[in-house]
């Protein structure tokens, strides 16, 4: 086989070793276009996509990082849309990353309905940001993960492929036993004839089961089922492939077969699952009872949060009040220690909190409810190891700055220098006018696509500025306070990658 060279190469080193015999005689290569190694090497064996935006794919997986964001605006400005850009970038990256550890180089795919949510709530001229930056940010992890053995999904396997009318069973039979090669050929089967909806509510609960990688595979679930959702089932084989194949990500012998403490939680829930009331779904709201959860969860075990979810909920409590107890105690283990893993206690709740919203099954919401409980103790003990959680800082007696009425210009200016001095002019801020939470939160999303360029930054802002939402009207000031702990302030430096995305599309 000849080897991969550049045309003028080979031609010198055929002339060195006297083979060829005069230059008029070779002179028809002269009209040839040149071949990189790149373009001869043989076809990759990868997971097939849709035809019709396999080249925009290539294009990302193909164009070199110096020129891709280039590359990208053109196709934009040839008329290439939001929807099949946002497609090509979640499909490159599940059949180009390898999802175990489901996070590192594996944000890439986990952060890309992050930067679609990033631009959806931006102004008009801002909505191409997050989404080119993340054609960008995928190059990074590309990189690595060809570092790290170059791993790529392969096609499925055809042949072995189970009967459609079985394939849902033969997927949870897999994924209960930690079979990997089962559940991809179950899966690739089951989404060819069977609806999201229906196949979500199985990986709802999978994305929930252990507390392996802090959380990301529930974050994994809830974001590839939100981004499916705007690019259309039609592109589900892959994505849900290297979901199935994220999940079954574990340490040590067969998970079914042993007692880990990241898999008791949900075993145990299971049982207590069964002792919530048959109408425990409506009940009163309830600021004493979420202070009261906040409490318990800030000692608790694992199980002892779950527990205090039960007693609430049978005592005629609103899930509402219990779910505030929830965001809050993750906003304060990020105030009491910012870092990479306070971060994650709030991008996970919010994919629990998504997962419980979303689920039409009353059991597994009952079990988001619980697993959430259950994972905050987990989350603050992986901190405790980390170094001492700051003991001195509540999210719900926090006190607002007392120096008049600050502005939201100041309060970026302390987050790059004084958090706690941020959070507590957040809640003055709101405390003058709960209207300024508007422009407060429209603040954030800019500085986030001026000065991010991370993918925590923008994973954790569209999780938290989402779920101030999610928190009942009473309790939303002390929340978004929190969040400051890991917000871009205004004295960062601009990335210079938005600035090459700006100059690009103009």
């Amino acid at each position: 086989m000849f080897p991969q060279t550049h045309r003028r190469v080979f031609l010198r080193q055929m002339a060195k070793a006297g083979l060829l015999a005069g230059a008029g005689e070779y002179a028809f290569l002269n009209g040839l276009p040149p071949l990189s190694a790149q373009e001869v090497r043989a076809a990759r064996n990868m997971a097939r996509v849709a035809s019709d935006i396999e080249p925009l794919v290539r294009l990302i997986e193909d164009t070199d990082q110096a020129q891709l964001i280039e590359a990208v605006a053109q196709r934009v400005r040839g008329g290439t849309s939001y929807q099949q850009l946002l497609g090509a970038v979640m499909l490159a990256g599940v059949r180009g990353i390898q999802p175990r550890p489901v996070g590192f180089k594996f944000h890439a795919v986990l952060v890309v309905n992050s930067a679609h949510l990033a631009s959806l709530a931006a102004h008009d001229r801002d909505r191409w940001l997050p989404l080119i930056w993340a054609c960008d940010n995928f190059k990074r992890s590309q990189a690595t993960n060809a570092q790290q053995g170059d791993w790529r999904m392969a096609p499925v396997d055809e042949a072995h492929l189970p009967a459609a009318a079985h394939a849902g069973q033969r997927f949870r039979e897999a994924m209960d036993n930690w079979d990997t090669e089962a559940a991809d050929r179950a899966v690739a089967a089951w989404c060819r004839t069977a609806g999201a909806n229906e196949i979500y509510e199985a990986f709802w609960r999978y994305g929930a089961r252990d507390f392996r990688d802090i959380g990301h595979k529930a974050i994994f679930v809830a974001n590839s089922y939100r981004t499916l959702q705007t690019i259309g089932w039609r592109h589900g084989e892959p994505i849900l492939r290297s979901l199935a194949y994220a999940l079954l990500e574990h340490e040590g012998g067969n998970p079914a077969q042993r007692d880990a403490d990241q898999d008791r939680p949900w075993r145990d829930n299971i049982r207590r699952a069964a002792r919530i009331r048959a109408d425990w779904q409506r009940g009163r709201i309830d600021r004493a009872a979420t202070t009261d959860l906040l409490a318990t969860l800030r000692t608790a075990t694992a199980a002892e949060g779950s527990e205090a979810i039960v007693a609430k909920l049978n005592a005629g409590i609103d899930p509402p009040s219990l779910w505030d107890a929830i965001f809050l105690t993750a906003g304060e283990l990020l105030m009491r220690q910012p870092g990479i893993v306070g971060l994650h206690t709030l991008t996970t709740m919010n994919a629990l909190g998504y997962a419980y919203q979303t689920s039409g099954n009353d059991e597994t919401r009952r079990m988001m409810l619980l697993q959430a409980a259950a994972f905050l103790p987990m989350f603050r003990r992986n901190m405790e190891g980390r170094g001492q959680l700051r003991g001195d800082l509540r999210i719900d007696t926090l006190e607002a700055a007392g120096n008049g009425s600050p502005t939201v210009d100041e309060v970026f200016a302390d987050v790059s220098g004084d958090k706690l001095a941020a959070a507590r002019k957040t809640l003055a801020l709101l405390r003058v006018n709960q209207d300024n939470a508007q422009p407060l939160l429209a603040a954030a999303r800019r500085l986030i696509f001026s000065k991010g360029n991370d993918s925590h930054d923008y994973k954790f802002s569209s999780a938290v500025l989402e779920d101030f939402y999610n928190v009942t009207p009473g309790w939303r000031d002390r929340f978004l306070a929190s969040s400051v702990f890991w917000l871009k302030g205004s004295a960062g430096p601009d990335t210079n990658v938005v600035q090459r995305i700006r100059a690009a599309l103009a």
